[in-house]
């Protein structure tokens, strides 16, 4: 017996020294691939030497005698500490997923080959002015420098996730980058499943009138009455079942409240208290893990830039100069439009036009699948655009049966000139400079938030379509496309776009809210971003006669919710304080101590406090409750709460209060009846996930951020290391705006906000600040993985400083590249 327990005991020190061992090689393998900061490279295709000075934030600073040689050091850098990440959007954009991830990923591959997103980048390349030319060879050079070093050093592949997945890397070219710019307008477009959601909403409600509640205008003049869908394409059935979107992280496809946000507002000099131009910028995205922006300074022969750039983009895409700071927000313009396209009857190959029957223009698209027969598409287009497959927001659902659905959109442009307007922007000097730089932009549509040393400016930015008169819906829902009034008639100029300089109270901003009221068809958008974080910021604009840094700060930050301290009061307002004290333990009683609660709240989304909980759970379980008999199935994809269709119906504008009597019930329920049933079954949910302690609830264990990694969150034990998660405060609604999930079991996930934050004092430029949400490297076995994610969650940041001597004095590396000839 004794013998066999040594045996025993020697195979399991053995098994635990193989696993050590394992781990330790695992360890040595994924640690090669983190980058050197302090090393001098021998490169070719540079002209002179390179200086990456990367300050205590590992922030690099980078300086060279040539401009091109400027951006052969970023692209060098960003494959430093971003590789897999610039590696995975490439991918993702030319629709080869599949070849890495297998059949997981089929879905998105097949969507991308049909949008043929890379294809048109490529044409784009083509049509580009030289010196943009030039700058996408040098920084696809210093990328290819970065991979001929982890080849010739044998540096992990370049990325632990490289050892972990097949991944073979094509050397970068211009065309990648200018198709990472077509795929952040993707996923920034939401107008696609906004055009098929208003369809589908049409068709299910027999009262047209409910349409206006349930989808509202944003505040200010109304429209013409539109046609229901069903006049414009008869046969579609009222109900459909709903597809839903890819949940894979990897897929650029997200629902219209997800698909993209920003907040941007500056002070002309007279509103400074410190007589310098101010500006803050907090662009919005989905959070990941890297996040997907990452700082840097160039030391450019126009003057130093210092701002937000995308790996795999060469451009400060938010940022400042010495001279002009500018910020990003999405304009929510009015960039697509489906068509419903009419397949002849006698030959399914063609299509109909204003001028009869076309044949598609065709082509085979071949996918590599890992582990899996390849797969081959024909992907056709019509003279509106792609045809998309039915399963694609849900298009099936409004296409009539011998019909197609197609997209026209301006980022399917061959002669995309964005990113030439992108380097433009960074050697502008004055608010005129930058306007003037706009124009070459062609998508994603952006306000472009602007500040020179004395003015302040806002410009919508990219291409807006000319849309005839006629229009059958105004292009909020999808029309014929055969019929010509419905078709594109061109690009509006340029100066038509809205544009508001130096206006005279000295305070301009956006928070993708309504920028113009203008009669269609130059109206940009009937559907904008935002209705409610423009009241707060307006309050807090207008409270002070001059801003500092310092307040532009506490606006950037603020989480008060003046939509929760509009609708409590609306939704509560028979309930609050009413009945008799029940016994602990009841229903009743739980209620009672829930709006107790809420009586004494500010509106404050704050982590710590349980009231934002209560408020979330109670006007999530209200539009459920008031949508579920006249939606039906379509009911799921109403999954964040729309404030204006609560305000209305609880108001009864136009007769919305009729939203809350339960159509198949034979009672007429009232609206105070809703509010109460909605609490209570809010309350059961809390009780459910959180507990039935009210006091004891945080907000902030709900409202998570997710910084996930797009494809290793998921793998147990290793998702403890990757993945980065925080309590947050904020909401949907608040200026520190923390979008929240909508769906799941867990639906206040805060999964969309601001992974980048920047304000920028023109009276010291030096004491500008800035952070992201996670770190500078994608490497998380570096301490720059996450080392920013704590100060972004508490609200502060770090210096965004031009000196050159301060970045060396507490340079964390120099990375110095030579020219292989020198």
């Amino acid at each position: 017996m004794a013998r066999i327990f040594r045996w025993l005991m020697r195979i399991a020190m053995l098994l635990i020294a193989l696993v050590i061992l394992a781990l330790g090689g695992g360890y040595w393998l994924a640690s090669r691939s983190l980058p050197d900061y302090n090393d001098t490279v021998q490169v070719s295709n540079l002209a002179g030497e390179v200086e990456i000075v990367r300050d205590n934030a590992n922030v690099p600073h980078i300086f060279a005698a040539d401009d091109l040689d400027v951006f052969y050091g970023l692209g060098f850098a960003h494959a430093q500490d971003r590789l897999w990440q610039m590696i995975t959007m490439r991918r993702t954009v030319q629709g080869r997923l599949s070849e890495v991830f297998g059949t997981s990923t089929i879905g998105i591959d097949r969507l991308l080959r049909r949008f043929d997103l890379y294809t048109l980048a490529v044409r784009s390349v083509d049509v580009l002015d030289p010196k943009t030319r030039a700058v996408l060879d040098a920084y696809a050079a210093g990328v290819n420098a970065r991979l001929d070093q982890i080849n010739s050093e044998a540096l992990g592949r370049g990325a632990p996730e490289m050892l972990l997945f097949d991944a073979p890397v094509a050397p970068w070219r211009a065309a990648d980058s200018v198709a990472l710019v077509k795929l952040l307008a993707l996923q920034l477009s939401g107008h696609l499943d906004a055009e098929v959601k208003r369809a589908r909403t049409s068709l299910a409600l027999t009262d047209q009138k409910r349409l206006l509640d349930i989808l509202p205008d944003a505040p200010g003049d109304g429209i013409a009455a539109l046609p229901e869908y069903a006049s414009l394409m008869p046969g579609v059935k009222q109900f459909s079942e709903n597809i839903p979107l890819d949940p894979s992280p990897l897929s650029p496809f997200k629902s219209f409240d997800l698909a993209g946000a920003s907040n941007a507002w500056a002070a002309a000099r007279d509103r400074s208290a410190a007589g310098g131009t101010l500006i803050a910028n907090d662009p919005h995205l989905g959070f990941t893990a890297p996040t997907v922006w990452y700082l840097a300074r160039l030391g450019l022969q126009s003057g130093g830039v210092i701002g937000g750039t995308i790996p795999g983009i060469p451009a400060i895409l938010t940022g400042r100069s010495a001279a002009l700071g500018w910020g990003i927000t999405s304009s929510y313009a009015d960039d697509q439009d489906v068509y419903i396209e009419e397949l002849n009857p006698d030959n399914t190959e063609e299509y109909r036009t204003p001028d009869g029957f076309k044949k598609f223009t065709k082509r085979a698209s071949i996918i590599t699948v890992k582990d899996a027969d390849p797969i081959t598409l024909t992907l056709r287009w019509t003279d509106n655009g792609p045809v998309l497959p039915g399963s694609h927001y849900n298009l099936a659902a409004i296409t009539p049966a011998g019909h197609v659905a197609a997209l026209n959109w301006t980022a399917l442009s061959p002669a995309d000139t964005s990113i030439s307007a992108a380097l433009k922007l960074m050697e502008a000097k004055t608010v005129n400079e930058a306007i003037a730089a706009g124009e070459a932009y062609i998508a994603p549509s952006q306000n472009l938030t602007l500040v020179d040393v004395d003015t302040i400016a806002l410009k919508t930015i990219g291409a807006l379509p000319a849309r005839d008169p006629g229009h059958q819906s105004q292009g909020r829902m999808p029309t014929p496309g055969w019929i010509p009034q419905n078709r594109w008639k061109g690009i509006l100029p340029y100066a038509d776009n809205p544009e508001f300089v130096a206006p005279r109270g000295g305070i301009i901003g956006n928070t993708n809210n309504k920028t113009v009221d203008r009669p269609f068809p130059e109206h940009v958008s009937f559907l904008w971003g935002d209705t409610q974080r423009i009241q707060r910021w307006r309050n807090l604009m207008q409270r002070r006669q001059v801003h500092t840094r310092d307040s532009f700060i506490e606006a950037q930050l603020d989480t008060v919710s003046f939509t929760a301290r509009t609708l409590l009061p609306l939704i509560g307002s028979e309930l609050w304080f009413t009945g008799k004290a029940a016994p602990d333990g009841t229903p009743e009683r739980q209620r009672q101590r829930a709006l107790t609660l809420l009586a004494g709240w500010s509106g404050e989304m704050n982590e710590h406090m349980p009231e934002p909980l209560i408020y979330a759970a109670w006007v999530r379980a209200l539009q459920a409750r008031l949508i579920q008999d006249e939606l039906g199935p379509l009911a799921e994809q109403f999954d964040h709460v729309e404030p204006l269709f609560i305000e209305r119906v609880f108001r009864n504008v136009d007769g919305a209060g009729a939203w809350c009597d339960v159509l198949y019930s034979a009672p007429v329920e009232t609206c105070p009846e809703m509010a109460r049933l909605a609490l209570d079954d809010a309350l059961i949910w809390i009780d459910e996930n959180w507990g039935s302690q009210l006091e004891s609830l945080r907000w902030g264990d709900a409202h998570q951020a997710t910084h996930d990694h797009p494809t290793l969150g998921d793998v147990p034990i290793l998702r403890y290391f990757v993945n980065i998660r925080q309590s947050t405060s904020g909401g949907d609604n608040t200026l520190l705006r923390g979008r929240t999930l909508g769906t799941g079991p867990n639906p206040f996930l805060n999964v969309h906000g601001a992974g980048y934050r920047g304000v920028y004092d023109f009276a010291d430029p030096d004491s500008s600040v800035f952070i992201t949400s996670t770190g500078q490297s994608g490497h998380f076995l570096s301490r720059y993985y996450d080392d920013l994610a704590q100060l972004w969650r508490r609200g502060e940041y770090i210096p965004m400083s031009l000196d050159e001597e301060l970045a060396r004095a507490a340079a964390v590396g120099v990375t110095r590249l030579i020219p292989a000839d020198k």
